[in-house]
């Protein structure tokens, strides 16, 4: 039976994994170790790990390494501390294979340590191309990986182009796809987010329908962070539509982001916005699907919202170059820009699904590919 540790470093990842983590756990021929580490442990980005305990997962280390800060020096700093944290838990727990998650600067300490344990690294979803420093991370992830599990056609050829055997890349879909397909057969909005989750703001009436943000900073413009929410901030109060607000992810920046949030709140008090820290993945999904608009510059506008039709409206380049659908519309950090999108959006209505990052069947197939795949850490260069 191989053992198969999969690392979750944040609440996107979690998301990005949930489907494959249960049918890895459930699969004969493998033995799954889980180990919840960075922002996915702390409180002010959501504690995840709460989630994941709920959904029934057993978490078999926990690694605290998150240097305060919001800045690129706690990013790098981060990551070295998160490098040494793993490769002792990597050491004791002796996997046959390490998973590792997207992009994410915390994913580069669980891939170094892999690589210099001699334990083959699959990476799944490489071979996108976005903005900021996740661009970097993701392909230097590649390079260190000995499987590549990605979500579609494009990542595949990326991949093979960057020397990987193509018997070692293997298209899967997007894991976070399987869960809004299963949401696709039971999308009615059934609890009240206000009651469950709390949040702060005032409690919007949402039922004439609502907008949801998700604005995180940009690493690579992270000092431009606060100006930059604030021009989202006033075109969604300037929009007077009922708005659910996420608070952003541990990137650099961030800091710049939530303090630019709490001095708007502050000084405008605005009545049409609610904020949250974070929400179950199905219950984020159902919100996502029963809005009129997903603002922001999560990949959640192109990835999830692609295959269940949500309109999006994409602020930045931290998305840049990233696969979408016809569902969104990309504007620069511009308060009108802003408001004429969204106006655009919310009387368009919903988009046709689209398939771009799987048809809701990743989980399965990527536990059968771990179960199946020759263990190597060969390369055979592609050159």
């Amino acid at each position: 039976m191989r053992k198969v540790c999969v690392v979750i470093t944040a609440r996107p990842s979690y998301s990005r994994i949930k489907t494959a983590l249960a049918a890895i756990r459930d699969h004969q021929s493998l033995h799954l170790y889980l180990v919840v580490a960075a922002s996915a442990l702390l409180d002010r980005y959501g504690m995840v790990i709460n989630e994941i305990k709920r959904d029934g997962f057993s978490i078999d280390r926990q690694v605290y390494m998150v240097l305060e800060g919001e800045s690129p020096i706690s990013m790098a700093k981060t990551t070295g501390i998160g490098l040494m944290e793993m490769a002792t838990v990597f050491d004791n727990l002796g996997p046959d294979l390490i998973v590792t998650i997207a992009d994410r600067y915390e994913t580069m300490a669980t891939a170094v340590a892999a690589a210099y344990l001699n334990i083959p690294l699959v990476h799944i979803q490489g071979g996108e191309v976005t903005g900021s420093i996740d661009e970097k991370v993701r392909h230097a992830i590649t390079k260190l990986a000995d499987l590549h599990l990605v979500s579609t056609k494009q990542a595949f050829d990326r991949v093979v182009k960057m020397g990987e055997h193509p018997d070692k890349v293997v298209i899967t879909g997007c894991p976070s796809i399987d869960l809004a397909q299963e949401i696709l057969a039971s999308p009615k909005l059934d609890f009240c987010p206000f009651d469950k989750y709390g949040g702060v703001g005032r409690n919007v009436d949402i039922a004439n329908g609502y907008l949801v943000v998700m604005q995180h900073p940009v690493t690579t413009e992270y000092e431009k962070a606060s100006t930059q929410v604030d021009e989202t901030l006033y075109a969604v109060m300037g929009l007077g539509i009922p708005t659910l607000w996420f608070w952003p992810n541990v990137d650099a920046g961030s800091d710049g982001t939530s303090k630019g949030i709490r001095s708007f709140r502050e000084r405008e008090q605005p009545e049409n916005i609610h904020f949250f820290k974070n929400m179950e993945p199905y219950d984020f999904l159902r919100l996502i699907y029963n809005s009129r608009c997903l603002i922001g510059n999560s990949s959640v506008g192109v990835r999830e919202s692609s295959f269940l039709g949500v309109p999006v409206v994409n602020i930045g380049s931290r998305q840049q170059g990233r696969e979408r659908g016809e569902n969104v519309i990309d504007v620069s950090y511009d308060r009108r820009e802003i408001v004429e999108a969204v106006t655009i959006q919310t009387q368009r209505g919903r988009y046709d699904q689209a398939h771009i990052y799987g048809d809701g069947h990743a989980g399965k197939i990527i536990a059968d590919v771990l179960a199946t795949t020759p263990l190597s850490i060969e390369k055979r260069l592609n050159y």
